[in-house]
Formats: C-alpha cells, structure tokens, sequence
C-alpha cells in the first residue's frame, strides 16, 4: 500500500506526524509518500495543487491529510474540492461517536450515528461568478451523484442497524426534491428502512435526540454544518475523523481546520488525526491493528494523557508519544 502524507498548513504539520508516529508503531508493510499542499505552498510557489501532486495523489491508494488555511483570495484554488473531484471521492463519512471518559455539550454518550455526506456537487460545485457588486454560486444536485452517495450510505445502514435518515431542504430548495427522492428509491430497493427530516429540524434534532439517529445522509453543505455541530456532542472538534471515499480511492483527515490561533503551540489535540489513521487502517483492511489503536487513545484519555482542550496538560506530541508506545507494547 502506498499512502501520501499531506501534512498542509497550521496544525495539520503538528496532529500528521503524530498520527504517522502511531501508524509506524504497527510495522505495517506500507509505503508513505510524503507531499507538500496548500497554502504554505501557494506562498512560495504561486500554486497550492498542481497536476504533478494529482499525478502523484493517483499514484498511491490512499491520503492521510492534516488541515488547509484557506485565504480569501479568489485566485486560490481550493485543495481539498480539487481532490475531491479530481479523485472522485464522493463520499464523505463522518463517524459521531463518545469516546470512553468523555462528555461533550449534552452530557449524553448513549449515541453512535454516522454521517455520509455527498462530496463533489451541491453548494461546493466550484462554479461561481464574482462580480463587484453580487457574486453566485451554483448549487448542483444531480441524479448520478444522489444515487451513489444513497448506495453508500445504504450499505452502511446495513452494516448497522438498517435505519437511514435523509436530511433536506426540499420546501425551500427544488433541488433537494430529487435529492429526497432519489434517496427514497434508493432506500427502498435496498431494503433499508428510512424517514427524513428537514435539515434545520434536524440539527436541533441531532443535539436534543443524538441517540435517535444511526446512518444519516445529506448533501455537501449540510453534511459539513452537521458533522461539525455533532463534535460538540463528543466534546471536542479535535476528537472527530472523516474518510472520503469513492471508487478507486480514498483520503482520510480530522474534521478540524488548520487553526491558526493555535497553530505551533504544540497543544493542538492530534486524536481525530490518528482516528483518522484508524479509518484508513480499516479501508486497507487492518481490522486488528485498528481496533489496537482505538483501545491506545482510549487509554490515553483514561490516563488523563490529553492536550488541554480536553482538560489535560499534555502537549501534541507527549500524547502522541503515549498512543503510540501503547500500541507498540500490545503487539
């Protein structure tokens, strides 16, 4: 397996290496390739992705990437839709799960739902007019793309408890209908059992009722608003991973931003960077070596070996040094 290693910018140099820490503790027969993206990159060469990355992207089977600052400027291309689509990865999954010992805004920790969010259209299509005085974005939701991320999530759904929810904004958007609707039929000839919901009764939902839902299914802008509101109910942004999958490959990274503010502190918390590692072992079909790593950061947290947004004093690496040598001592 050949895996590229995209720190990026901000934090995404700090939880990356942490998270390769844990990954070389295993001994796995994986080969890292490493690259540099994002706005680092666009500061020193004019470009943040070039098609020499995309070309090297599509050599290896699979990304583990860290975070990307964003600048406002419009001559900057967008890293990680440009991977997205270049790599059509369109399946965003986004696991909302409480780790032992912690709690987050609720209280609550009886819920364990997943998000699955469509990745290369709605409101992230890309295609835009920026004029002085009104700028537009179009929103597109096609029949191709709802029915492949419904398939996704539907063969979650049965991995599971065969439950789907189909967030929307049908009432207002018209475009959501045949999102609705192409999720219903899709459903339907799975045999998998669904209901929907729209998707601002749904995030007040979510946060009231977390532990009503398993698999939930939206398009892009939603699922990127839900996904991050649910960490509140985990405890913490830094403790939410993702996978983006499609056909061919695959690219796994924390939920959280580069965040600037803290960026070089060294407390930045690297758990939803190395759970990302963690998705990715799963992908490659490590099922062992991932529940391992799981286990490692739980212990982590029981030991009260956290970085200090979880309550702890520990720095970035100090916690990765510990996950790591718990892994390494459960061979």
């Amino acid at each position: 397996m050949r895996v590229a290693i995209v720190e990026g910018d901000g934090i995404g140099k700090e939880v990356i290496p942490v998270a390769v820490e844990v990954l070389d503790a295993l001994d796995l027969p994986i080969e890292k390739v490493p690259l540099e993206l994002g706005y680092g990159k666009w500061e020193k060469c004019g470009v943040a992705i070039d098609e020499n990355d995309l070309e090297i992207l599509k050599s290896c089977d699979c990304v583990l990437f860290g975070a990307i600052t964003t600048p406002p400027d419009p001559n900057y291309k967008s890293v990680l839709l440009t991977i997205r689509k270049e790599l059509d990865m369109y399946a965003n999954i986004r696991p909302i799960k409480p780790l032992p010992g912690l709690i987050g805004v609720t209280g609550k920790n009886d819920f364990d739902f997943v998000i699955v969010r469509e990745n290369t259209e709605g409101m992230y299509s890309s295609i835009e007019e920026i004029h002085d005085d009104v700028a537009y974005t179009k929103r597109v939701v096609s029949r191709k793309g709802s029915e492949r991320i419904a398939r996704s999530a539907c063969k979650l759904a049965k991995e599971r408890k065969n439950e789907l929810t189909i967030v929307h904004k049908s009432n207002v958007l018209k475009s959501d209908t045949l999102f609705l609707g192409v999720c219903r039929e899709v459903a339907a000839s799975e045999g998998v059992e669904y209901g929907d919901m729209l998707v601002d009764a749904m995030a007040y939902s979510l946060m009231s009722y977390p532990e009503m839902y398993d698999v939930v299914v939206t398009t892009n802008l939603f699922g990127d608003i839900l996904s991050d509101m649910s960490a509140a109910l985990v405890g913490s942004l830094g403790l939410v991973p993702s996978a983006n999958i499609g056909d061919k490959y695959a690219f796994f990274e924390p939920v959280h931003g580069s965040a600037p503010d803290i960026a070089g502190k060294g407390i930045a918390n690297p758990i939803a960077a190395i759970l990302s590692m963690k998705m990715m072992l799963e992908w490659m079909g490590y099922e062992r070596e991932a529940v391992l790593v799981e286990s490692a950061v739980e212990f982590s947290i029981r030991e009260n070996l956290t970085t200090p947004d979880l309550g702890g004093s520990s720095s970035t690496s100090d916690v990765g040094k510990v996950i790591a040598d718990h892994v390494r001592n459960n061979l």
